[in-house]
């Protein structure tokens, strides 16, 4: 072999194995060990970063929110100023229609039209010019000076003064009622249930022995006058009771109880109202059956025998028919006292209609009220 040639594939093997690899090269530059300050710092930089974008974050998702608070509330109000309208829109549309139907009742009932709004606003303004307002303060403490009550039961700072100006210039309203002819006037708002009755001096209230028959038209318009009355001086009695209480004794039970159904009372004596208003003109509106009785309890009522009224207030709502319970009819032959189901002049008239059983219930209620305003001379009359 030649020498030659081996030395110079000897020197081409030994070249080889001297030139490192790109490989072993980057190895050999990169730091085997690092230290604890660029470890640290490192770390910082990357918690940084990390708290940078979380922090971006939460101000984008911060920014949407507000954004999206916005514009709910936006909608809120617009929801709130339609709402308001809808509702101020509904209030004049149901005003229009109570003055229809009052209109029409008006009418049927033969009674003169009701002043427009206009004269309304202007007699309101000329009574406020003439009668200065005096702060609630000092009107209370003139009305107790009075021996009035302070404040009726519900019963606005207008009302409460007009009422002082009422109870201060007595001679002005003897003059307005004696100047009544008819016995028909404006419905007043402060009364508890407003009547186009006008109503007579206390010393009139006290009912006749009789009723008026129906032929006499001047006799029924005065007894429902003085039936409105009586029942209108006994809920407004009640109605100052109400509201001279202490803060403590409204707002328990008993007081909330006693409250709820003084309102209920309102509302069932309502229709009753009504039907005095049309009884001098439409006498099927209240039967005798029923009219009698309720003059009856009303006079017993006025002159303070509380039992006698109670009696015949079991009498009117009760009744001595009897009443027809379980089978009344078994084969052909009838049962005995069958016939007494059917009697006229004993009928339970709580059992007429819901209206009927409301009111009598309501009449009751201001019987027990009664007792207790104007207790009786004799214990014996007084109710269990």
């Amino acid at each position: 072999m030649d020498f030659s040639k081996l030395m110079a594939a000897q020197i081409a093997k030994n070249s080889t194995k001297s030139t490192p690899s790109p490989s072993s090269v980057s190895t050999k530059t990169a730091p085997k060990y690092l230290k604890r300050s660029e470890v640290e710092a490192a770390r910082e930089a990357a918690y940084l970063a990390e708290q940078a974008a979380i922090e971006s974050q939460k101000i984008a998702k911060a920014e949407k929110k507000r954004k999206a608070d916005e514009e709910e509330a936006e909608r809120t109000l617009q929801r709130d100023v339609k709402r308001a309208r809808l509702a101020e829109e509904s209030q004049r549309l149901r005003a229009e229609e109570d003055e229809r139907v009052e209109m029409a009742r008006r009418k049927r009932l033969g009674l003169p039209d009701l002043p427009p709004k206009s004269a309304e606003v202007d007699a309101d303004a000329s009574l406020a010019e003439e009668e200065e307002d005096i702060p609630d303060a000092e009107l209370v403490l003139k009305l107790r000076e009075m021996g009035e009550p302070s404040r009726l039961f519900g019963e606005s700072h207008a009302q409460q003064l007009r009422r002082y100006y009422r109870l201060k210039n007595p001679k002005a309203t003897s003059t307005v009622t004696a100047a009544l002819e008819d016995g028909i006037t404006a419905p007043t708002p402060s009364d508890p249930i407003p009547t186009i009755l006008a109503a007579v001096p206390e010393v009139d209230m006290l009912l006749a022995s009789t009723v008026p028959p129906e032929t006499d038209r001047a006799g029924r318009l005065f007894l429902t006058r003085q039936l409105t009355s009586w029942f209108t001086l006994v809920l407004r009695a009640w109605g100052a009771a109400l509201a001279s209480r202490d803060s403590a004794v409204k707002s328990s039970m008993s007081g909330q109880q006693a409250t709820a159904s003084y309102a209920q009372a309102l509302a069932h004596l309502k229709p009753m109202f009504r039907k005095f208003e049309k009884l001098h003109q439409s006498p099927e509106e209240l039967p005798n059956d029923l009219l009698e009785p309720i003059c009856k309890l009303v006079r017993l009522a006025q002159t303070r025998r509380y039992v006698d009224a109670n009696d015949e207030y079991l009498q009117l709502s009760i009744g001595k028919a009897a009443w027809p319970i379980g089978v009344t009819m078994v084969g052909i032959h009838e049962r005995s006292a069958r016939e007494k189901l059917h009697e006229t002049g004993a009928k339970a008239h709580i059992l007429s209609d819901e209206s009927t059983r409301k009111m009598l219930q309501s009449i009751k209620r201001c019987l027990s009220y009664a007792q207790t305003r104007w207790p009786p001379e004799d214990i014996a009359q007084l109710m269990g």
